[in-house]
């Protein structure tokens, strides 16, 4: 199948009429849906299937003899999106992934080490509140000990979540591990994905490389205050903690701005979430990311601060837990230059996170393509790439998984 006719047979698979966005949430529905259909992508065209414990999948083509046992050259992306997300974040990585298989094949190529097509699980963090969970529970960033403890927003436990999209966790359970990120398996990480800004745009390129990724992090507010009758109550009585709530998210975003840098609050939940009643509790998490580990420190100090002040006046409370942060990530210099400098591609770096940055911290050596979103939008019904660049990605990444395995 053609780079179109993939992209085309992908496209429906969990796509909301009402708002054109995308709820592929990992090991459910559309998300375990695509995972059959890469299976089946896979067997198409020869290659070997192998999933380890935690729902990463990889395709490997294997070359005959000793070559077949050297350690591969790995590419791929995600599935999984985030809610009403956009239709390229992930999937883009991993049909362009099948279609550079494609395009070796009919170019005579026959690779000197293993190539292997991966599927990343539960990347987006959008079921359970840790991003790029299948790449940090292989290689070792996040113990399974602690993701076992895992619960989406229905309290669904993460071991059984993958039972009831067909894995089997008896084997994370156990403490077996996996290839993905294991040195004798894997000599290098090539990720392909559409651009999540404007860079590409603004240099007139179709493609370009990233030079790493800004630290950024995921952090939960939890205020407490004292639930009451949003008739009776006198507005000087209230311990109302959607006030400070609100009075945070407000701090937050001029505190960014102030400083240069990223802070959202994206997700709320209120109980007991009545029209007529003053809440008791409001939970809030934000997404927070800066150029430098500094600056990301100090501008969560300062949102912190801030709302423990205003819950002071409130009289209420706030309490912050980390759920997930990331260091600053600089890609492998030598293998991105390698790559990109003969080819005139641009090399930006990016802010949003990505498998390939878990991958490098764990030592992999580890470049990253970007594929030009015309709109700059990502996360949303928006994102966009136009089918020539998508192609011209394909050609790109051919060329240097070409390059590597040769």
């Amino acid at each position: 199948m053609t780079f179109e006719e993939m992209w085309g047979a992908c496209a429906p698979v969990g796509r909301a009429a009402a708002t054109g966005g995308y709820r592929r949430l990992p090991f459910a529905g559309a998300e375990v849906e695509l995972r059959h259909w890469f299976a089946e992508a896979a067997a198409a065209r020869g290659l070997a299937l192998a999933a380890d414990p935690f729902g990463n999948l990889v395709a490997w083509w294997r070359p005959e003899g000793p070559d077949g046992a050297r350690p591969g050259v790995l590419t791929g992306s995600h599935l999984d999106s985030v809610v009403d997300g956009g239709a390229f974040d992930g999937p883009l990585g991993v049909v362009s992934a099948l279609a550079a298989v494609d395009r070796l094949r009919e170019r005579g190529v026959v690779p000197a080490r293993p190539l292997g097509v991966a599927v990343l699980a539960a990347e987006e963090g959008s079921r359970f509140p840790v991003a790029c969970l299948g790449s940090r529970l292989a290689t070792g960033a996040l113990p399974w000990e602690r993701a076992r403890e895992l619960r989406d927003a229905d309290g669904t436990a993460l071991p059984d979540a993958m039972a009831a999209a067909g894995l089997d966790p008896s084997a994370a359970e156990a403490g077996a591990g996996s290839d993905v990120a294991d040195p004798d398996r894997v000599a290098c990480f090539l990720e392909l994905h559409v651009e999540q800004g404007r860079d590409l745009v603004d240099r007139g390129a179709a493609v370009g490389a990233a030079s790493g990724i800004w630290p950024h992090g995921r952090y939960r507010f939890d205020f407490t205050g004292r639930a009451d009758h949003a008739g009776t109550t006198r507005m000087e009585d209230r311990r109302d903690p959607m006030l400070t709530y609100a009075m945070t998210a407000l701090a937050a975003n001029k505190q960014a701005r102030v400083a240069g840098q990223r802070a959202t609050f994206g997700r709320v939940e209120v109980a007991p979430n009545g029209t007529n009643a003053v809440p008791s509790r409001v939970t809030g998490w934000m997404d927070a990311r800066a150029d430098s580990e500094a600056g990301l420190a100090e501008l969560v100090d300062a949102v912190v601060r801030l709302g423990s002040d205003r819950a002071g006046r409130d009289g209420t409370a706030l309490d912050v837990v980390p759920e997930s942060v990331q260091a600053a990530v600089a890609f492998d210099a030598d293998l991105t230059a390698r790559l990109a400098g003969p080819r005139g591609w641009p090399v930006v770096p990016t802010a949003a996170g990505h498998d390939a940055g878990v991958l490098a911290e764990a030592g992999v050596p580890t470049a990253m393509l970007f594929v030009r979103n015309p709109t700059g939008v990502s996360h949303a019904p928006d994102e966009h790439a136009e089918v020539a660049d998508c192609l011209a990605g394909v050609a790109a990444l051919a060329d240097c998984l070409q390059e590597l395995v040769s």
